[in-house]
């Protein structure tokens, strides 16, 4: 309440301040050459002190925009192959907005066939806001099978069986190019077009109050006419699962006014996942020793991402463009598990082995319609998306059982499983003459997930009997309608800030059918989302920021689903549909100091989302489910180093949280909270201009957070990278896990039952990469958003 108070606070007191401003905000003219034809290139904006960058953008058809300059005096530097470098000195003149007006430049009298620019970047900077962005093209990044190999070497990102999330602050969700997508278009973009990774902790209000914290994957814009291609081949094995290849391709096409894509990419080959269980009780009324081994073998059988594009070019302040993408995913093999269970009766073995029959389909269509409305930067944003998911199971399960009661079984689980969502959002973006900018939106989005479970069982797999006990229906109906304002502006050219907020209205309704008879759950509830921010400027080279936003995080499609995943006679998994969102309060605070980042902040959830395995039943049973804990308190700081010479590149980054995580519902045993250390290194070393070597290693220590306990675990993949044919042929061979210690294991307690686990993933492996560049490009504009992902990332 007293975070609630003191933030009305901070609002009303930004908004009885005047907001005035002695420096320029944003700059604008037309670049012409000598025939006054429009030419196109980068302009940047220097600071006129150490020239360092700080704006930047590139301009077609001559017209150049930069806002948000917020500086007295800057010098305008305009590069292009069509002219020469070209300088200019801009002072602040009582107009914050600058217009140039017509800008001719000398044409570049050197003629050549291409010009290629060189130069050293950080893979890693955080921006004044506190946002870290992660550099992907042209690093050993690049060189993943998926978008989630590479968040899983990324700084301050864990991703596990739980999902994305981002060290100190809890589950992200997933953005593309400012927009919210699912976890299966998540998956389906290629990573050649990987630019760079955004992770924002603390998101304002234009983002959805979804999740935590947001990760946002930016992809190269090209700016070039023509066609342009990429292919790549991955070929990695490991001793633990065996081989797998990744290939991929895209290309791009433009003429005139229309530009097309298109992109596809196929995943073969093996994969392998060993899950140890022991579940101990002790009571000696109730003892049982359970020692449970869980070996999913898969074939990727066909794995393919697939997507073609177009955009026309109303004229070069609007275009509208379409794109249909799709996934598909076939998965075969075996899940094979031993149960060793001893009790008071005596000493059974339990054993299955899953035929896996899996098929998933993924199919979306998306409109965008995006307009400039003046030269400072106004917009106007509009878009539209429909996507369906079909999941398709169509397991047979062969059960035995050994001891006392020796027998078998023949089982089926059948799983019709259909989700169809569909989304549409307008932004609108107004920039002020002094330079405030006023951000609005709203979107509306309607999801309809439906599931069918049948579970057979036969003795000897020719007759097959429904067991209605595990056979059930599930229907889950969402609405969810948004709006929000953001106001950006400053008090003077030390204080600037931002205040907004954001409302979203929910209305739902879940059904499931069972032998139980059916249940339905019906609600609507609103919820606002305050968000604010102040930025100090203490120096030209230092800033301070501080921010404050709410979320929720609403529980996935998965979690509430009840239908019965089969594990063995005594495992399974199981939604919960009396799960509810969880909703947290963060405040934030960072700052730069010459190569130096810090980060600090503080979050407070209510109703928490986490998971466990619960007593079933049967005295022997357990099931995996999803649970709502009473509260979490969770302190985190964050500090990083970059360093940059001649011959090396190198992020480093120690971060430490302190988590707290509170119950009185589940009787778990809590365990006295401590600090989580994670430790972040990515190296790259230039050998006499020969090659690169390149290190990544990563430490996440023992995690202490009142109900669990983790072990810790670590990371060390060293990479060789050299260039060939005027690098348009990258190879690299990477040693990814050397030491295979990515290992998720650890412990917790519920009531009499103590509970250890222990999950080994297929992430030592040799993998070979190639990459090959074709074509030639000038001015290629395509962009397309994907907007009615919203609350499909929930599906997966």
């Amino acid at each position: 309440m007293n975070l609630f108070k003191g933030t009305i606070i901070t609002i009303l007191f930004f908004l009885s301040l005047n907001a005035n401003s002695q420096s320029i905000r944003s700059i604008s003219g037309r670049v012409v050459n000598s025939k006054n034809e429009p030419a196109f290139g980068n302009v940047v904006a220097l600071s006129v002190t150490d020239s360092t960058v700080i704006k930047g953008s590139s301009f077609l058809d001559g017209k150049l925009v930069l806002t948000d300059i917020n500086r007295e005096d800057v010098i305008i530097k305009l590069t292009s192959i069509e002219f020469a470098d070209t300088f200019i000195n801009v002072k602040y003149k009582d107009k914050a907005n600058v217009e140039l007006g017509n800008i001719k430049v000398k044409e570049n009298h050197l003629e050549l066939n291409e010009v290629k620019v060189s130069s050293k970047v950080s893979l890693v900077r955080q921006k004044a806001d506190g946002t870290l962005e992660v550099k992907v093209a042209n690093t050993m990044l690049a060189a993943s099978n998926s978008l989630s190999e590479i968040l899983s070497k990324s700084p301050s990102l864990v991703v596990d069986a739980n999902g994305i999330s981002v060290f100190g602050r809890g589950q992200a969700v997933l953005y593309l190019n400012g927009v919210k997508i699912t976890s299966e278009q998540f998956a389906a973009i290629p990573v050649s077009q990987i630019d760079k990774i955004e992770i924002i902790s603390n998101p304002s209000a234009k983002y959805d109050a979804e999740g935590n914290a947001v990760v946002n994957i930016r992809t190269k814009r090209n700016v070039e006419a023509g066609y342009k291609g990429f292919v790549n081949q991955n070929v990695s094995y490991s001793d633990f699962a065996g081989f797998n290849t990744f290939t991929s391709s895209n290309l791009n096409y433009k003429t005139g006014k229309l530009s097309l894509l298109g992109n596809y990419s196929l995943q073969l080959g093996k994969d392998r996942e060993i899950l140890k269980t022991t579940r101990n009780r002790d009571a000696q009324a109730d003892f049982l020793n359970s020692d449970l081994k869980t070996d999913w073998k898969r074939n990727l059988d066909n794995y393919s991402n697939y997507g073609v594009g177009m955009q026309y070019d109303i004229n070069d302040k609007n275009y509208i463009s379409a794109e249909y993408s799709g996934y598909l995913e076939k998965l075969g093999g075996n899940q094979e598990s031993v149960n060793k269970i001893t009790n008071d009766s005596g000493t059974g073995l339990y054993t299955s082995d899953i035929k896996k029959d899996n098929s998933t389909y993924y199919n979306s269509l998306s409109v965008n319609y995006n307009s400039v409305l003046d030269t400072i930067g106004s917009s106007l944003f509009i878009g539209t998306q429909s996507s369906g998911y079909k999941y398709d199971i169509n397991d047979l399960i062969f059960a035995k059982s050994e001891g006392n009661n020796a027998s078998s079984e023949v089982l089926k689980n059948l799983i019709d499983h259909k989700i169809f969502i569909s989304s549409t959002q307008i932004d609108y973006t107004k920039v002020l003459s002094s330079g405030s900018i006023w951000e609005t939106g709203a979107k509306i989005s309607y999801v309809d997930n439906k599931s069918v479970l049948d579970f057979y069982s036969s003795p000897d797999g020719q007759q097959f009997t429904k067991e209605d006990s595990l056979s059930s229906d599930f229907k889950y109906v969402e609405n969810i309608s948004a709006a929000y304002l953001n106001y950006r502006g400053k008090f003077n050219d030390r204080f600037s800030y931002s205040i907004g907020a954001r409302a979203e209205l929910t209305d739902f309704s879940l059904t499931v059918a069972s032998d139980q008879g059916q249940q339905v759950i019906k609600d609507n509830y609103l919820d606002v989302f305050p968000n604010a921010s102040l930025n100090i400027k203490l120096s030209d080279k230092i800033s301070l920021n501080t921010s404050y936003s709410s979320r929720i995080n609403r529980v996935s499609y998965r979690l509430l689903n009840p239908n019965v995943i089969y594990q063995d006679q005594f495992t399974s998994i199981q939604g919960n549909p009396d799960l509810v969102p969880e909703k947290s309060q963060s405040l934030e605070m960072s700052t730069n100091y010459n190569s130096y980042s810090f980060k600090i902040g503080y979050d407070y959830t209510t109703n928490p989302i986490d998971a466990a395995a619960l007593r079933g039943s049967d005295p022997n049973s357990y099931v995996l489910k999803g649970i709502n804990l009473k509260e979490r308190h969770n302190y985190f700081l964050n500090i990083s180093k970059s360093i940059s010479n001649k011959w090396l590149t190198s992020t480093n980054n120690v971060s430490v949280r302190y988590t707290n995580l509170i119950d009185d519902q589940y009787n778990f045993q809590v365990m006295s909270p401590r600090p989580q250390i994670y430790l972040y290194s990515n190296n790259t070393i230039n050998v006499k201009n020969l090659f690169n070597i390149e290190v990544l290693a990563w430490y996440l220590g023992e995690k202490y957070y009142g109900l669990y306990y983790d072990k810790s675990r670590y990371n060390v993949t060293i990479g060789l990278e050299k260039s060939f044919f005027d690098k348009s042929l990258r190879c690299r061979l990477i040693a990814n896990d050397i030491f295979h210690s990515i290992i998720a294991s650890g412990d917790y307690n519920v009531g009499e039952t103590q509970i250890y686990y222990n999950r080994e993933y297929n992430t030592s492996y040799v993998r070979v990469a190639l990459s090959y560049n074709f074509g030639k490009l000038k001015k290629i504009t395509y962009k397309n958003t994907s907007t009615g992902e919203s609350e499909n990332d929930r599906g997966r």
